[in-house]
């Protein structure tokens, strides 16, 4: 791999993609269904946009919803876990990367730096979910009027 970037390599996908059943925006890893389809045809430069408009995402919505979480330690946290992010992912990505591997195994919750307790989990996780999607959707029918009015 002599020569690619980390943003080249990496992928935002989630494993859950929903493109497949007709859905414009992937309610796994937001990105837009031609993202999904194009995304190994991207250059490193189209990628990296398409990451920092995801990891804007997460900043406006996760942040505010978890805002006594310990950056360090989420760092430390997500480092022993050997989670792979870009150098340029952003607070939010940080957050929303030791959430998800939370989500998967709530006895880590403790040691994540997130702060939150473990009975708030599911709510704060319902609401983080459900505001990325909504805000996605919003981003992509923004872009679609954007292109529909250059036709005028």
């Amino acid at each position: 791999m002599k020569g690619v970037q980390l943003h080249d390599s990496l992928t935002p996908c989630a494993g859950k993609c929903s493109t497949v059943f007709g859905d414009h925006v992937c309610r796994g890893c937001r990105r837009f269904s031609y993202e999904v389809i194009e995304w190994n045809r991207y250059t490193g430069e189209q990628k990296l946009l398409i990451w920092q408009r995801l990891d804007e995402q997460l900043d406006r919505i996760v942040l505010p919803l978890i805002p006594d979480a310990n950056l360090i330690q989420v760092d430390e946290f997500l480092a022993s876990r050997q989670v792979r992010l870009l150098p340029s992912g952003s607070a939010g990505r940080h957050v929303y990367e030791a959430l998800r591997a939370c989500q998967r195994n709530r006895e880590l919750l403790p040691q994540s730096g997130l702060n939150i307790a473990t009975e708030q989990f599911d709510a704060i996780w319902q609401q983080v979910d459900s505001r990325l999607y909504t805000l996605a959707v919003a981003n992509f029918e923004f872009a679609w009027l954007r292109a529909a009015n250059f036709g005028v």
